[in-house]
């Protein structure tokens, strides 16, 4: 017995060891931080995966460390250097004071550190260079000086944000200096926005910023970092985020005819969609949203932004840019020929050929993959909330896209689902989202699941128009209604001719029918829904949900016998009646 215990202790002290190393070091951070609030951080509870705004991996290794505006007035703690594991350190909003500790470029697998609007001062420690997989490097709004070291342009991926600083370029340092230093006096709403550069001589300031802007395009002809300067209150300077770029207000003006009607693509929960034309004559579209407000205010969205840029998957819609002014936010996505699913499905021109049954079997697969990538491998997970026919668009091969993701919520990986405005289109919303304002993947799943019936019927999910003929309104009745007659020929989108196949129609009815059970704990997540498209795994699950719909239809049909009278008795509607109020 006693050897059973010295093994398992043995067997145990790594995983021991390796949350107490951690907790010392996030327990630091607390003390350095004066963060009291951190109630939960307690030094005497060894795992530090349980404390509040901590992730960690299945390892119970710490990935991940979120503290925004909880008006800490402390420094950082250097000893959160040997945390090696962390891939997101965010700091931002805070009172911080102090410097960078120099013991911040241990953190080797780091991709994002954002310590913006602190006071931070002295100089950018040169030992952040080594952070060769940073992606996001946001130390705007604070008080540091010195150089921007130039160890930060051996950084392949590295987008930076300095602005509000008082910071100076070298000659040797990051192409992007000049574009991040430029608003060092940008809090002064009267000065027009400059960008500091090396010219020659003195020279009148428009004349300044004309000049440095043909040097740093000069000098960055081999980066994609662009740098723009406009005057301030009308719209702000354009900067770049590594392939992510910031639009002039009028450069999109002018590119959609001044966001003519004719242009207009389509008109979704988050506003209208324009097709525009640079004068390159790269093709895009522009998402003007209706509903921008959201706190933290411009810096907020930008971050938001930059989250859904980094998104990248051959079945998401890539995110070219934006554009921010006091009273718009809009999107920059490149223009899809082919547009929607749903206007191939319903809304095709005469003599245009109909999705034949591969297209549709191929634009299901990508979708699910698309979606599998938002919910399993994003840090946060993205919930899309309004999976439809209509946000997936094709590519000119006629691959999915999934679009319209991310603007809803960035939705914390701690978290299981989020009270919100319910965002969506009526029958795509999970029944629990509608009733609670609580989403998950699993909403995802259900809006998926309609779609499915979307590919396969080419109907819509709510059709008035079936009234005529029945009471199914919602194509998941109509569909499931068939399905038990085992008419699945009536189900299939009659364009298609009978050019399908069979098999595949169920299968794929089979799957829509799992993703859109009531209770979103029984639907697949994602990444089952994929592998049963392949093939794997779909006839066991299909035979469980037989039996628990055919319980609950029996039920149902118990309760309908129950309360029913019968057409020929002449006292229903009297007793009806009577039980109100008199």
């Amino acid at each position: 017995m006693e050897l059973f215990f010295a093994i398992l202790i043995l067997a145990c002290l790594p995983s021991f060891v390796l949350s107490n190393f951690q907790g010392d070091a996030l327990y630091a951070l607390k003390i350095s931080l004066k963060a009291d609030k951190l109630t939960s951080w307690n030094q005497n509870q060894v795992n530090p995966c349980t404390w509040v705004d901590v992730t960690c991996d299945t390892n119970n290794n710490v990935i991940s460390l979120s503290l925004s505006s909880m008006g800490f007035s402390g420094t950082l703690s250097p000893q959160i250097g040997n945390i090696k594991t962390l891939t997101s350190l965010s700091l931002p909003g805070n009172g911080i004071t102090g410097g960078i500790p120099k013991e911040f470029g241990n953190l080797t697998n780091l991709t994002t550190l954002n310590l913006e609007n602190n006071n931070l001062s002295g100089e950018i420690p040169t030992s952040l260079g080594n952070l060769t997989k940073l992606q996001f490097l946001t130390l705007s709004g604070n008080n540091l000086t010195g150089t921007i070291p130039e160890s930060l342009s051996r950084i392949p991926s590295l987008s930076s944000l300095f602005t509000g600083n008082h910071l100076n370029c070298s000659i040797n340092s990051p192409p992007f200096c000049a574009s991040e230093i430029g608003d060092s006096g940008g809090s002064n709403g009267s000065k027009i926005g400059v960008i500091l550069g090396i010219v020659g001589g003195c020279i009148a300031i428009l004349l300044l910023v004309a000049l440095s802007l043909v040097l740093c395009r000069g000098r960055n002809s081999g980066y994609k970092r662009e740098v723009f300067v406009d005057v301030a209150g009308e719209v702000d300077r354009r900067i770049a985020f590594g392939q992510l770029k910031r639009f002039l207000w009028r450069e999109l003006q002018l590119a959609t005819d001044n966001f003519s009607e004719k242009n207009v693509l389509g008109q979704g929960g988050f506003g209208k969609v324009y097709k525009g034309v640079l004068p390159d004559n790269t093709k895009i579209a522009v998402k003007r949203l209706t509903d921008y407000e959201s706190p933290g205010g411009d810096a907020a969205f930008q971050r938001e932004v930059e989250m859904i840029s980094v998104a990248v998957h051959r079945n998401l819609l890539r995110l070219i840019g934006f554009c921010t002014t006091p009273t718009e936010r809009l999107l920059v996505y490149p223009f899809m020929q082919n547009l929607s699913v749903a206007y191939c499905l319903r809304d095709l021109k005469a003599g245009v050929p109909v999705l034949d049954w591969p297209t549709r079997k191929r634009v299901a697969l990508g979708t699910a993959r698309g979606l599998e990538y938002l919910h399993e491998h994003c840090n946060p997970k993205i919930i899309h909330r309004d999976v439809k026919a209509a946000n997936v668009l094709l590519d000119e091969d006629f691959e999915a896209v999934v679009g319209d993701f991310g603007l809803a919520k960035l939705v914390d990986v701690r978290k299981t689902n989020v009270t919100t405005q319910v965002r969506g289109t009526m029958g795509h919303i999970a029944p629990e989202y509608l009733s609670t304002g609580k989403s998950s993947e699993r909403t995802d799943v259900f809006g998926y699941g309609i779609m499915l019936l979307e590919i396969v019927t080419g109907q819509r999910a709510i059709d008035f128009s079936r009234l005529e003929e029945e009471d199914d309104v919602l194509l998941l009745d109509h569909v499931k209604k068939l399905e038990r007659e085992k008419r699945l020929e009536d189900i299939v989108d009659q364009n298609l001719n009978k050019n399908y196949n069979i098999q595949e129609v169920e299968m794929m009815i089979q799957v829509a029918l799992l993703c859109t059970q009531l209770s979103p704990e029984d639907r697949p997540a994602m990444s089952e829904v994929v592998r049963m498209l392949e093939g794997e795994g779909l006839a066991e699950r299909w035979e469980e949900w037989q039996h628990i719909e055919v319980t609950r239809r029996q039920e149902y049909e118990r309760l309908q016998r129950r309360f029913d009278w019968g057409e020929d008795s002449v006292y229903n509607q009297d007793a009806i009646e009577l039980s109100g109020g008199r």
